[in-house]
């Protein structure tokens, strides 16, 4: 009988080995930054092209990708790591998305995954994309402590961090004003729900 067992044994641990998830290394960002830049060259972005940086963002913990179109600048998170090149990839030109639509469509507000978006994810070969990723990321949860108004709509917004630029009610510049900012429409702060700091508007 032990000697039966030991024959089985091997056998266990290479069973346990194929059983073991296998993660791929991270591409650099440099890589990451030329195959980007190589999908726009095709797609005449212009100066987007010669301008996009792509980084690995360590700070980022339930979001996978973010695009920044005022940096050119698309973060991804390290954890895309564990779900293989295909879907950093996907991510990657998900986020270059809503570079290559705001690049297109300039000062005009459009929706953050509106029809703009989505063309643009055709050109870059992932027709229809999902809005919103669901890979079972584990992160912190952050309360959205800082609640703005709009005037017009009487809507509110709360948000994580406070703006730190002008931002207008996205609903009320499309029906008022083609979808291009007005200053009518900014955003106010009312309060900091965490301290009970607030402000009149």
């Amino acid at each position: 009988m032990r000697n039966a067992a030991r024959k089985q044994s091997p056998f266990r641990q290479l069973e346990f080995f194929f059983d073991a998830r296998v993660i791929s290394p991270l591409p650099s960002a440099p890589e990451l930054q030329d195959r980007a830049r190589s999908l726009l060259r095709g797609l005449d972005a212009g100066v987007l092209t010669d301008h996009l940086r792509v980084e690995w963002n360590e700070r980022m913990r339930t979001t996978v990708g973010r695009a920044d179109f005022r940096r050119c600048l698309i973060s991804l998170n390290p954890a895309l790591q564990e779900f293989g090149p295909a879907e950093i990839d996907r991510t990657l030109r998900h986020e270059l998305a809503h570079l290559l639509a705001h690049f297109r469509f300039g000062r005009r507000r459009i929706q953050p995954h509106g029809r703009e978006w989505r063309d643009a994810c055709c050109e870059l070969g992932i027709g229809g994309e999902r809005a919103g990723h669901t890979l079972p990321l584990v992160g912190r949860s952050l309360s959205r402590r800082f609640i703005y108004y709009c005037q017009n709509c009487q809507g509110h917004f709360p948000r994580v961090r406070r703006i730190r630029r002008a931002t207008a009610c996205l609903a009320c510049c499309r029906k008022f004003s083609e979808g291009n900012y007005d200053e009518r429409f900014r955003l106010r702060f009312v309060k900091n729900s965490s301290s009970g700091n607030s402000s009149r508007f």
